[in-house]
């Protein structure tokens, strides 16, 4: 026991509250140092994964030899040309004189110069690529008559005459064959009015076996113009010819026409009609 009669303690139970002050008062001063001066501190790194960098001295390169200077060639000096040595056109003989032929004569004959036979030149053949003008060459070379303006006049008067007999052959009221045609019929209208027209009908009549001309005054009718009665009437006159199918021959189309007079096609009739009888024809506005 230490004098005194004191038993000794370690440790007290109260905790040394100087030393944790100092303590903790260190610790933040440093905290505060180093967050206020940070380059102060070196951060040291790792050496990398790759290996050592080593620095080796680069070989000082060797002396190259200086590269002899090339000896200039001597230029060749131009020979001198010789001048060349021009021919000397030789004198062209005289032609031996004639001789004499009348001696009495005073001065000498003349000598007769034959001139030169010159060579006719024939132009080349010109160039033709059309094949009526090579035949027409040919032809005219040939010495052969023109025979196309014959033809053509015999082909004309050929018409003519058949024109001729188609009319003569119409009047009579036979075909182009000279068969008689007991149908068939020419159309004209006349003295046409506002609500009134004249058709004339020339058709084939049965009974006196030849032309028979019809006239047939129109009234409007019912009709919504003068126009439609007069094809009406037409279409009636045709039917009492042809009930079923017959030709028009159509001096607008320059064609013969197939048409049929049924009942049931009259619309078509009557459209066709009016476009050959009235070809500016306009239907009237509210009809």
């Amino acid at each position: 026991m230490p004098p005194g009669g004191l038993p000794l303690q370690y440790g007290r139970k109260q905790p040394n509250r100087v030393g944790l002050g100092i303590a903790i008062g260190l610790h933040v001063l440093l905290l505060l140092v180093v967050l206020m001066n940070p380059q102060t501190f070196v951060k040291i790194r790792p050496p990398s994964k790759a290996g050592e960098m080593v620095w080796i001295a680069p070989v000082a390169p060797s002396p190259t030899p200086p590269k002899p200077t090339p000896t200039p060639k001597p230029t060749p000096t131009p020979q001198q040309q010789q001048p060349k040595r021009t021919a000397q056109a030789k004198p062209r003989p005289q032609p031996a004189p004639l001789p004499r032929t009348n001696p009495d004569a005073i001065t000498e004959p003349r000598r007769q110069e034959t001139p030169p036979v010159q060579a006719k030149l024939t132009p080349p053949p010109p160039d033709v690529t059309d094949m009526s003008q090579l035949i027409e060459q040919n032809r005219r070379r040939r010495g052969a008559t023109q025979s196309p303006p014959a033809e053509s006049a015999e082909s004309e008067d050929a018409k003519a005459k058949a024109r001729a007999i188609a009319n003569i052959m119409g009047a009579q009221g036979r075909n182009a064959a000279g068969d008689r045609e007991d149908t068939g019929g020419i159309f004209d209208v006349q003295n046409q009015t506002f609500n009134s027209a004249d058709v004339k009908f020339r058709g084939w009549n049965t009974n006196f076996k030849r032309r028979w001309l019809q006239q047939v005054h129109v009234e409007l009718g019912n009709e919504i113009d003068i126009e439609n009665a007069v094809v009406t009437k037409m279409i009636e006159l045709i039917r009492k010819e042809k009930p079923g199918d017959f030709e028009w021959e159509s001096h607008r189309l320059g064609r013969v026409v197939k048409m049929s007079a049924r009942k049931e096609d009259e619309p078509e009739l009557r459209a066709f009609l009016l476009k050959e009888m009235y070809p500016k024809y306009v239907r009237p506005a509210g009809r």
